[in-house]
């Protein structure tokens, strides 16, 4: 059996035990890399960990810290009220300002998930006081998440960014992230009209005028990450005006947005000094912000990512591509692109596995079908990858689950995230038949 053969198969293995099993598929990408590369492919140790992706690594670490800190000061949580408050009297406008807020929340920093997490329980919450269908504002919230996921300042997107550059297509950040923005846009759009979203605005809302306080109560004991100010003291929400340490992480988040778009600083680093500012200051509890990073996540990146690239320099990465070059044409490319990203993405990471995984193989698969627009296919992955995350066994829409609202049947809206989900398989295929060329 050739290396190749050993290698994909190493990989295809990480990607199945990631969808059976709860073991971290970074942590056995590595160990895989490691016995594959070292006593099948006859390479050193250190050769196998020149692989490992420091710089996303330490990008990845310093968004999260940052992003972490701006959580366990409050300061999330207080903009994110002060928003829905404004409209919590015109039920038929909900769904959107949660779908734009959690939208804006990935794009500045922490990403898809985190801001998934931050806005599901408040979300769900609304949906069930308001009288919105919990699946409606499931998809309108994981939609949200991931259409602000490919920032350039997000995890995803600077993930994307480092792939993207290593396969030679240049700084086509803002391309992707409106790709994915318009596609994740027109799907909950959609949906809203589909599900009857429109019948929320001949609502009486007088009920919704009085009970502002409340929908602010059921969101901050859900969080216990922001339940408490970063000196211990409870936190009711109930003080509208932020403090000075609140106002001062706005400002840093600011300063680094600004800095990465006209400065071109790095990200990571840039993040890094941020925190720093934050924890000298005592603007924010860095032990607390530490424990709150998705350490999970930023481990099944950089294990899978070290993998692939074993598996690329074994040649296993060519021999995939010449299995989807087979089943597709450059007519068809982007279809089965987003088709297979899907399905794989319905029980792994889209992050952690689907993106490092298939991403570097654009190249191949391009030239093995004879022609193709790169950027059509990068795009098509992660619009299937991304699309299928209302599943409930996508972390998305398992955390939109867990918040449903009392009286919910769980059971009836596990399955319907679940067949919208795996449907947005082909609609994924479709969308980026048409769009992508």
């Amino acid at each position: 059996m050739s290396l190749a053969v050993i290698s994909l198969s190493a990989l295809i293995l990480a990607l199945a035990l990631s969808s059976i099993s709860a073991i971290n598929v970074g942590f056995l990408a590595i160990v895989l890399a490691w016995l594959v590369g070292v006593y099948a492919g006859g390479l050193t140790v250190d050769q196998v960990i020149a692989g490992f992706p420091a710089s996303l690594f330490l990008t990845l670490v310093g968004l999260t810290l940052l992003f972490s800190m701006a959580q366990v000061n409050g300061t999330l949580d207080r903009i994110t009220y002060k928003a829905v408050r404004r409209v919590a009297a015109t039920p038929g406008a909900i769904p959107f300002v949660f779908f734009v807020l959690t939208s804006v929340l990935a794009a500045i920093g922490p990403g898809h998930i985190a801001a998934c997490a931050l806005m599901a329980p408040l979300a769900m919450a609304a949906a069930g006081r308001y009288g919105i269908p919990p699946f409606l504002m499931a998809i309108m919230i994981a939609n949200g998440a991931s259409s602000g996921s490919l920032s350039p300042i997000a995890p995803t997107g600077v993930v994307v960014e480092g792939i993207t550059t290593k396969i030679g297509l240049g700084d086509v950040r803002w391309a992707i992230f409106l790709n994915n923005f318009v596609a994740h846009i027109a799907i909950a759009w959609t949906a809203y009209l589909a599900l009857g979203g429109w019948r929320l605005f001949r609502k009486a809302s007088a009920s919704a005028r009085g009970d502002v306080d409340e929908l602010r109560r059921d969101f901050a004991p859900s969080h216990n990450a922001v339940a408490t100010t970063d000196v211990g003291r409870p936190f009711t929400g109930r003080q509208d005006a932020l403090d000075w340490k609140q106002w001062l992480t706005c400002a840093v988040i600011a300063a680094l947005i600004g800095s990465v778009i006209v400065l071109k600083l790095n990200v990571g680093l840039a993040a890094f000094a941020g925190a720093v500012i934050l924890t000298f200051l005592r603007a924010a509890d860095e032990t607390a912000a530490v424990k709150a990073m998705p350490w999970g996540v930023i481990m099944m990146v950089s294990g899978v990512t070290l993998l692939v690239t074993m598996v690329d320099k074994a040649g296993g990465m060519a021999l995939f591509a010449d299995f989807l070059s087979r089943l597709a044409t450059p007519g068809t490319a982007t279809a089965v692109a987003a088709f297979f990203s899907g399905v794989i993405s319905l029980y792994s990471s889209t992050i952690g596995v689907v993106l490092p995984a298939l991403l570097p193989t654009v190249p191949d698969l391009i030239s093995k079908i004879g022609g193709g627009n790169p950027l059509a296919l990068v795009s098509s992955m992660i619009v299937g990858g991304h699309l299928v995350d209302v599943s409930p066994l996508s972390t998305l829409g398992a955390l939109c689950l867990a918040a449903a609202p009392p009286g919910t049947n769980e059971r009836r809206l596990f399955t319907q995230l679940l067949i919208w989900g795996i449907s947005m398989t082909v609609v994924a295929a479709v969308v980026c038949w048409l769009f992508f060329r």
